[in-house]
């Protein structure tokens, strides 16, 4: 059968990155953070899974995340941008919010004919529209589709350690086998935290790294 350009280039990325999933966690010293690779996924609000899902419908957990609260659903969607390409089996996270939001990287921005600006989590004023696809009905998002901006967690003990507070910019070194410095690194600071920075899948491809990775604050 045929496959799409796009389920091509998801099956390489995967594979990318399982084969760079090999971590550094003997070298886990003091002021090591560990990487979250996050990949394309989808927040929605109640009234926009009502819409896609259809009425009272609920979310179905599929494993917990790293942060306390948050878990990856079973759910999956298709996003479609100008350029009329879909990506499709695009992961759904819980729970639900306030407002929807479709975050991916720019490989996808791309395939999509969008423009999304890079923002914090949540930060959607004026992002780029974006239309989401579901077995009961589609959603026109005006504004939502972003590229998070790199950001840590950390608990007010581990900020208090590594000598940051919430809404600080750091530099972090990656030292692997394609050492970079990744600049104004956003510190996230909650009781509720643990200790991750997050990446998208370009800039782990880029540096050829995988989950688990340890990174550490330039000083």
């Amino acid at each position: 059968m045929d496959i799409s350009t796009e389920k091509i280039a998801e099956m390489v990325r995967r594979a990318i990155l399982e084969m760079n999933s090999q971590t550094n966690t003997a070298d886990n010293k003091t002021g090591g953070i560990p990487i979250g690779v996050s990949n394309r996924h989808i927040h929605l609000s109640r009234a926009d899974l009502e819409t896609l899902f259809g009425a009272g419908y609920e979310l179905t957990p599929m494993k917990e995340l790293s942060q306390p609260g948050q878990y990856a659903c079973k759910e999956l969607l298709t996003i479609i941008g100008p350029s009329m390409r879909p990506i499709e089996n695009v992961r759904v996270l819980g729970p639900v919010r306030k407002a929807s939001q479709v975050e991916i990287s720019a490989t996808d921005s791309y395939v999509l004919k969008v423009k999304p600006p890079v923002r914090e989590s949540g930060n959607i004023k004026d992002s780029a529209p974006i239309r989401i696809v579901g077995p009961k009905g589609v959603v026109e998002l005006n504004e939502g589709c972003i590229i998070a901006n790199r950001h840590i967690h950390m608990s007010p003990a581990e900020a208090e350690e590594f000598g940051v507070k919430d809404g600080d910019y750091v530099d972090i070194d990656v030292n692997g086998k394609r050492p970079t410095r990744w600049f104004d690194v956003q510190v996230r600071v909650h009781k509720d935290f643990r200790l991750e920075m997050h990446v998208d899948t370009d800039d782990a491809n880029a540096a050829g790294i995988g989950n688990g990775f340890i990174v550490t604050i330039a000083r």
